[in-house]
């Protein structure tokens, strides 16, 4: 008996450290990723960077059309997507009845979080740039990029809904609430971070996302900011893009800061999203 505990004992350690060495090792490769991306990009990261339009000359090249151009893009689609999906959700999880229909929506809607993005530029093509004529705007991108984010919110939020016990929707409804008046004061609130979850992951794929912009008509060279829905637009990925095709070893560098200030960008938004998460969590404890 006891050299059969010593084993389980053993065989615990191992597993424990191959777990453990699957957690440290990729961590480990990105830290060595980004620590030689943000070593090449030292050089050329300031203000004037920030700051300056692009430009055929590496020294005097910048980033602010993709850069305000990706912040455009990223808050017009989540403030398509976010309500859109959670709505979807709260109709699925709350209203539908279970049947053939409810189950072909929830095949669809997974088949459609893994579809590659490149397929939702081609829809973004089709449908906003020609046939609602919206052209290759902002708006165009900025939806083409909702309906990527789309399949991701409503699945998060959906889990999030049934993790509220079925109890608390009996108890509003005994007190005399009606079904919208149970999920909008109670229920909603109650899953807030996990909808807020969906979201951070939805943003972390779709400000990253280069072919479905490239389909919809983003261009790699502009030289003002665009100041409506309506402009002509650029992306700080497309950017990045431009400058890594090019030869020249010092739009390399501008390359690695594009990618330092994307990454921050991300980080940035994720952690205001996370930041919203916790304080709704907290709230939901009392």
């Amino acid at each position: 008996m006891k050299l059969k505990g010593s084993r389980s004992r053993t065989s615990e350690k191992l597993f424990a450290a191959l777990c453990l060495t699957a957690i440290y090792l990729p961590l480990l490769l990105l830290a060595l990723l980004f620590g030689g991306v943000l070593m090449d990009a030292a050089a050329t990261l300031d203000w004037d960077f920030l700051t300056s339009f692009p430009s055929r000359r590496a020294e005097n090249a910048g980033i602010l059309p993709a850069l305000v151009g990706s912040l455009y893009l990223i808050l017009m689609a989540v403030a398509m997507a976010l309500p859109v999906g959670v709505g979807a959700a709260i109709y699925l999880e709350e209203y539908e009845r279970r049947g053939r229909l409810a189950n072909l929506i929830e095949v669809n809607i997974s088949n459609l979080a893994g579809v590659p993005s490149i397929i939702y530029g081609l829809l973004g093509l089709g449908l906003f740039v020609r046939t609602f004529g919206f052209g290759r705007s902002l708006f165009a991108g900025a939806a083409t990029l909702a309906l990527l984010m789309l399949p991701i919110v409503i699945l998060a939020s959906r889990e999030a809904l049934r993790t509220i016990p079925l109890a608390i929707r009996e108890g509003c409804y005994a007190l005399g609430a009606t079904r919208w008046q149970a999920i909008w004061q109670v229920v909603l609130p109650m899953a807030l971070p996990g909808i807020l979850t969906g979201a951070i992951l939805s943003i972390s794929r779709a400000i990253g996302e280069t072919a479905p912009l490239i389909v919809v008509g983003a261009l790699t060279y502009i030289t003002f900011v665009p100041d409506s829905p309506g402009s002509p637009f650029t992306a700080l990925p497309i950017q990045i893009f431009n400058w890594v095709s090019r030869p020249q070893k010092e739009f390399l560098l501008n390359a690695a800061g594009g990618i330092v200030v994307l990454l921050l960008a991300m980080l940035l938004l994720n952690a205001t999203a996370i930041w919203l998460r916790n304080r709704y969590q907290k709230k939901s404890y009392f």
